[in-house]
């Protein structure tokens, strides 16, 4: 199809061979630039990766001391743009993370002072830490990359990208993120411990001085660069039988005892929303462009189901008692759903 006709349907145009290289050349530098500073991680790497070209939030989970702050700085470090950090605390307010006005005395007059959320990456770190009250204000910039101060509204810069950690929930001094926030997140990976020859070279690289918090990566990627991998990623094609298969499986996360069985299907509380197949379709597609990829394969959904869906199928209070973990139930309903 010829771009005119394209424009004429409505579709947007594949990706020329030209962009592609480009795109994969961004993705190159970036890559690089993250394993220059971060040892292992590298599903961590491919998931803040997705969320970078797919413009969406990303949820990081696990214990304390395992590099997550460090791998989203990283990624900051790597794009000349804005980055600001954003310690969660229980007195955190919600105008210490959006803004607030400020008389000015000088002027007699109130001014706006815009909040460390206008910028282009965000790190919230220990986000289960803050009150639900102050959670509830990142819900407007997340979802419509706005705040609202003073009754006026201000538009966030673009690339938006809102990198939050959480400790696990059984951690004194936590607070369970509301449904409605966690589904704003594109995709939850769980950070795993190191293994024993990652954490010695872990220690080598902190005695050489690469691990040294004020030895910043050089911005060698631009908000150009990254316009042009978001846009590319858009047009990366996904054929009809990709798009059933995707609302096929949010389906089966709603209407499971025909497809899993009653013995399984009495663990989940809630299904998977409409999010969730939007998240599919954005995420699979950053994954066939880190790839090479200007098309989407089935084993790319697959790959994704517990990044996707591991914080939007919501297990009820018995499996938690006899210790069933969402990724379980997530397998049993991808072994259900045929793939095309």
């Amino acid at each position: 199809m010829n771009q005119a006709a394209a424009s004429n349907t409505g579709q947007k145009t594949a990706p020329t061979s030209e962009e592609m290289a480009r795109a994969v050349e961004v993705i190159r530098i970036v890559s690089d630039s993250y394993s220059a500073k971060m040892v292992g991680q590298e599903r961590l790497r491919t998931s803040l990766l997705i969320g970078l070209i797919a413009g969406g939030h990303i949820l990081l989970e696990s214990v304390p001391g395992l590099a997550k702050t460090t791998a989203a700085s990283t990624l900051a470090d790597t794009v000349d743009a804005q980055f600001k950090r954003i310690q969660c605390t229980p007195d955190l307010l919600p105008s210490d993370i959006t803004g607030n006005q400020v008389y000015d005395a000088s002027t007699g007059s109130f001014r706006t002072v815009l909040g460390p959320v206008h910028a282009n990456f965000v790190l919230l770190d220990e986000i289960n830490r803050s009150s639900a009250k102050t959670q509830s204000a990142m819900l407007e910039a997340m979802q419509e990359h706005q705040t609202t101060i003073g009754g006026e509204v201000h538009r966030l810069p673009k690339p938006f990208l809102v990198i939050a950690t959480q400790n696990p929930i059984e951690q004194e001094g936590t607070y369970e993120l509301p449904e409605a926030q966690m589904d704003r997140f594109l995709l939850k990976e769980i950070v795993e411990y190191p293994s024993p020859q990652e954490e010695f070279e872990i220690l080598e690289r902190i005695d050489s001085g690469v691990l040294d918090p004020e030895r910043h990566a050089r911005s060698s990627v631009t908000l150009a660069d990254v316009h042009l991998l978001q846009d590319v990623a858009s047009r990366i094609h996904v054929s009809p039988a990709i798009r059933n298969y995707i609302v096929g499986i949010a389906y089966v996360t709603r209407n499971p005892a025909p497809y899993i069985g009653e013995e399984q299907a009495r663990y989940i509380k809630y299904g998977a929303s409409p999010r969730a197949s939007i998240a599919f379709l954005q995420a699979s597609r950053a994954l066939a462009l880190l790839n090479g990829r200007a098309h989407v394969l089935p084993e790319d959904i697959r790959a994704l189901r517990h990044l996707v869906l591991r914080h939007r199928v919501l297990l009820n209070f018995e499996a938690d008692a006899d210790g069933v973990r969402s990724e379980e139930i997530i397998d049993a309903i991808f072994a259900a759903v045929p793939t095309p």
